[in-house]
């Protein structure tokens, strides 16, 4: 049997079993200002968010073998959006990111980047589906026989093929001693970290993300938004922030700035996720 489990709309925490939706848990966050002017969603709650998650099953097969993995950039700013425009000019040569049915994967591609990671997030735990390995590459995925979500593999995986500049996406602070360890071992690679999925960390969580990337998105965090505005080189987005912490991420805001024309003007009240935990 195919088991997924997600966090995601509202940090539900949702299970799919064979391509359908079996279990939702309360949201703790009951609006997001993405779904609303996306998909017009006021209030998150258990029958919305597995609506949703269905739609997107039976739309682009997610967390099933007919998952659909390629998806072109469009005019926004996330964390996707950016590392795609990474790929495009050069700065980096793959990312390691988390796919489901696939576990953590190394990707070069744009539009790779842009399939997976720009259509889900949260990814908790994940089983193989096979039928995805051909178009990931089999040595680019750190364990076909279970899946497993491991960016410190996936880190070590993509030095060991030969890449210089790396991104790597991060959910859990208990990863950054591990890619520090690998930045010491390794100092001619380029190791960037981009930190995802931040809502309900806790302070010193925060703290230790904040402190170890390049680039975090604010999410519904209390913590990181606390931080990120008080110590970020450059913020962009205001319902959703995105905060770089290092010169070279605030380049990296910069040229996906570039690339879609510049900033929008700010709002004078920002709608924004409620309540931030």
């Amino acid at each position: 049997m195919s088991e997924h489990i997600i966090e995601a709309l509202g940090l539900s925490q949702i299970t799919i079993k064979d391509g359908k939706v079996v279990d939702v848990t309360e949201p703790e966050v009951e609006y997001c200002p993405l779904f609303d002017h996306h998909r017009g969603i006021k209030k998150l709650t258990k029958e919305v968010i597995a609506e949703n998650i269905q739609f997107r099953i039976d739309d682009f097969g997610m967390c099933t073998s007919k998952r659909q993995l390629r998806m072109k950039d469009f005019l926004s700013f996330g964390i996707s959006e950016i590392m795609c425009t990474l790929l495009d000019e050069g700065e980096i040569d793959c990312v390691v990111m988390v796919l489901e049915g696939c576990g953590t994967v190394i990707v070069r591609e744009p539009e790779l980047v842009q399939g997976i990671g720009g259509r889900v997030s949260g990814l908790v735990k994940t089983t193989p589906i096979p039928e995805l390995f051909d178009e990931i590459g089999e040595k680019n995925i750190v364990n076909t026989e279970t899946a497993e979500i491991n960016q410190i593999e996936g880190i070590k995986n993509a030095i060991n093929q030969g890449y210089k500049n790396i991104a790597v996406t991060v959910a859990l602070a208990s990863d950054i001693d591990g890619i520090n360890r690998l930045k010491a071992e390794n100092p001619d690679v380029n190791i960037y970290v981009f930190v995802v999925h931040t809502s309900k960390r806790s302070a010193e969580d925060a703290r230790k993300l904040f402190d170890g990337c390049d680039v975090a998105t604010g999410c519904a965090s209390k913590n990181m938004r606390e931080i990120g505005y008080g110590e970020s080189f450059k913020t962009v987005g205001q319902s959703i922030p995105i905060f770089a912490k290092t010169e070279d991420g605030k380049r990296f805001l910069e040229m996906r700035l570039d690339k879609i024309g510049g900033e929008k003007p700010k709002k004078d009240n920002p709608d924004l996720p409620y309540p931030l935990i």
